[in-house]
Formats: C-alpha cells, sequence, structure tokens
C-alpha cells in the first residue's frame, strides 16, 4: 500500500488514541454502524485534505466503512499526530500522506498523492486540495461528484471561486452548518486555541491583556475561554455588529494598533492575511506573545516581521521563536504562526468534532444521492443539521419538547390575534 507517514512503529499509541477519541463521538459511531450495513459510498474514490488527528480517523473509518476507497493527506503541516498517521495505515489500511512538520514542498507532493487517488468525492480544511485540482488538473473537475469544506477560511477561497466563475465542480459548505460553527468554531476553537498558547508557554492567563483578533464564531469562543481564564480581553473588528456584539459581550473592543501597545497575548482568529503586521509590531511590548488560530499563517505577517528582527532563535520552548528587535525588544511567535491549537495541542475536543464529522459523512451520503449539483457553493441541507442534533442530545441523554398539534397549527396560521 503507497504511503507516506513518519514511523510506523508509533502505530500502538496511535490505535489507543483513535479509540480513546471514539468513546467521545457516538453520533459518528451511530453512523458508522449504519454505513457498516448500507455501504453508501460503496466504489465511490475519496481523497481527504484534513487535519490528521485522532477524531479525523474516527471519520476516514466512518467513511471506509460506508465502501469508499480513501486517501488522506495533512491540510496542514504542522497539524498532523503522526501515531495517529501510522495507526491508519497499519490498522485501518487506510492510505494517508502527512509527516507532522513537513516542508511546504512534501506538503503539495502529499496533496497530489491525494490527487492521484483519481476522486470522484473530495473533502477539503482551507480548500488548498480543491485549488490544487483546479489549478493543476482541471480536466478531473468533470468527473467529481462533490467536495466537502470544513472551515471557515475555505468557505471564504470557494466563495471566492464561485464568484469569479472559477469553480468547475460542486461544493457543500459544511463549515456553515449550525452542528459545526456553533459548537466546532466556538467551543472548539475556544478551548483547543487557550490549550495550544498553555502548552506552547506555559503562561499564566489570568491578570494578562488577551487580544482577540476577529469576532466571529472562532473569535467569540477565544475570548470567552481567555476571560473564564482571568485575563483581560481585548476584541479588534473590522465588521461593526460583530464590534457592537463583543462591546455588548462585555469585551473592550479597539484598533489592532492600539491594544498593539498594552496587549500581552494576542490570537488571530479572521481568515484574512496581515491582521497584525509590520507596525503592530513595532508598538509591541518586549515580552509579547503572537499567536494565530486561523486556517493559514498569512494573518500575522512574518516575513515583515522577520526583517524588522535583528535576529531570530528558533526553539526557545517547544513551538516558540523569539524574535529579538533592533530596539531590543523580544516578541515571541507560537507555532510558526500556524493553528496553535493544532501546533501544540490536540486540536478539538473529540465531543465536539463528534458533530462536525457527523455532518461530514452525511453530507458525502448526501453528495452520492444527488449525483448532479450545480458547480457551486451549496449550504448543508437542514435535514442533516437537524438529524445530528438529534443524535447529539440522544447522546447526552437529553430530552426535549415537542410541538403540540394546537402549537402547530398557530405557528401556521396568522387570524388569531391580540
Amino acid at each position: 500500500m503507497e504511503f507516506d507517514i513518519k514511523d510506523a512503529a508509533l502505530a500502538g499509541e496511535g490505535k489507543r488514541r483513535i479509540e480513546w477519541a471514539s468513546k467521545q463521538m457516538p453520533v459518528l459511531e451511530s453512523i458508522r454502524e449504519r454505513f457498516k450495513k448500507e455501504k453508501p459510498l460503496a466504489g465511490k474514490r475519496m481523497s481527504a485534505c484534513l487535519h490528521v488527528t485522532a477524531e479525523t480517523a474516527n471519520l476516514m473509518r466512518t467513511l471506509k466503512a460506508g465502501g469508499a476507497d480513501l486517501v488522506l493527506c495533512a491540510s496542514n503541516p504542522l497539524s498532523t499526530q503522526d501515531d495517529v498517521a501510522a495507526s491508519l495505515v497499519e490498522d485501518y489500511g487506510i492510505r494517508v500522506y502527512a509527516i507532522k512538520g513537513e516542508d511546504n514542498e512534501t506538503y503539495y507532493q502529499h496533496i497530489r498523492a491525494a490527487i492521484d487517488n483519481d476522486p470522484v468525492i473530495t473533502m477539503d480544511d482551507g480548500a488548498d486540495l480543491v485549488s490544487t485540482i483546479h489549478s493543476e488538473h482541471p480536466q478531473m473537475a468533470a468527473q467529481i461528484i462533490c467536495s466537502m469544506e470544513e472551515t471557515t477560511t475555505g468557505v471564504i477561497r470557494l466563495r471566492a471561486m464561485e464568484k469569479d466563475h472559477a469553480l468547475k465542480f460542486p461544493v457543500i459548505a459544511v463549515n456553515d452548518a449550525d452542528t459545526k460553527h456553533f459548537f466546532d468554531n466556538r467551543y472548539g476553537t475556544g478551548q483547543s486555541t487557550i490549550d495550544g498558547i498553555i502548552r506552547a508557554t506555559d503562561v499564566l492567563l489570568a491578570g494578562k491583556n488577551f487580544v482577540v483578533a476577529g469576532y466571529g464564531w472562532c473569535g467569540r469562543g477565544l475570548a470567552m475561554r481567555a476571560k473564564g481564564m482571568g485575563a483581560n480581553v481585548v476584541v479588534t473588528e473590522v465588521d461593526p455588529l460583530r464590534a457592537l456584539e463583543a462591546a455588548m459581550d462585555g469585551y473592550a473592543v479597539k484598533p489592532m494598533h492600539e491594544a498593539a501597545t498594552s496587549g500581552d497575548i494576542f490570537c488571530t482568529v479572521t481568515g484574512d492575511i496581515n491582521v497584525i503586521d509590520t507596525e503592530h509590531f513595532q508598538l509591541m511590548k518586549s515580552g509579547a506573545i503572537i499567536a494565530n488560530s486561523g486556517h493559514f499563517n498569512v494573518e500575522i505577517n512574518l516575513d515583515g516581521l522577520r526583517e524588522m528582527a535583528s535576529s531570530v532563535r528558533t526553539g526557545v520552548r517547544n513551538y516558540v521563536d523569539e524574535y529579538v528587535m533592533k530596539d531590543g525588544r523580544s516578541l515571541y511567535v507560537l507555532g510558526e504562526g500556524r493553528l496553535i491549537n493544532l501546533a501544540a495541542a490536540e486540536g478539538h475536543p473529540a465531543s465536539v468534532m463528534d458533530m462536525s464529522f457527523a455532518v461530514q459523512a452525511l453530507t458525502s451520503e448526501y453528495a452520492v444521492q444527488q449525483n448532479g449539483l450545480e458547480a457551486r457553493v451549496h449550504p448543508v441541507p437542514e435535514r442533516i443539521d437537524k438529524d445530528v442534533a438529534k443524535l447529539k442530545l440522544a447522546a447526552m441523554d437529553i430530552a426535549i419538547d415537542t410541538l403540540t398539534p394546537e402549537q402547530e397549527k398557530y405557528l401556521q396560521s396568522w387570524d388569531m390575534g391580540t
């Protein structure tokens, strides 16, 4: 079997990690059991470009149980858990191309290896797989039934492709499902980003000035968790509605050039470029910690910072690089500016990824059933969102009310007033 992983001998630890995560993913497990019987993906070649974690491994197990001919590559050079990659190959017979810390050339070699699977369905976390297919293998577009996109950043890229009439096959925006962004982005990113920052630095958050760049669902979750740890949270935004919401949620709201002067810890979660730029580095105090939890490291202008620095010391701690400025200040960048929750920690908890990956699995099944979607960005069908929510509530042993016939009639009528 073709694959490229760090060390097959790590498989034992990886399998233990996968099995532990599976216990926290009952919704996905129930789907996997159904997929084993019904084989809704039988004979379908699938290529997935996702973070290679224990949670992703359980999604891959589910897709394979559904009959898919599957290849997995990494969607970020620093997010791979090498033991999980080894176990997927050795224990579950899934082809994996992913090594933690791989360079950019290897990263794209692995994406091309996934494309060599000649997929009819793809999954993406950041749209690198889809964009590479479009740029290097445009003839393949005609055979692709659908792609699923997991991230805010990826959906932004794909909507831009659609706007420019460049998108050649249908994509379903899994990130926009309510059971994804309400929970994965908010609670998953919030907790795992704090986890990554603390693991990398061992810094005490209580009393620190914590600057959150962006108040989307990821920013909301991060601000909430930082505040819960005792930090003084400052939010920076460009959207007036989100800025207003952050202010009414109790956070200080400032432009980045003001926040830069007092911030102790900075974390970007915007999906945009150069959110922390050279003008901001110039204003930061010595000892400032800079991290990113958006998909790409472009949110921090690392090239500009490197040019401003008189020297760079890599690895002052694991995943911590020190940039010594010409005036003697030291600024610390975490995880090479890449996703800190996956570079230095383990990514989102399995319990929240249970819903996101359940949506991925069910959306794959839906795409096969449709087999003729228009080449544009599609929403996740509402029934899939509702089904996943119901399954999650049942797994948590939570019951809810149902409408009476009288209540249903009232909600559908207009004639009853005060």
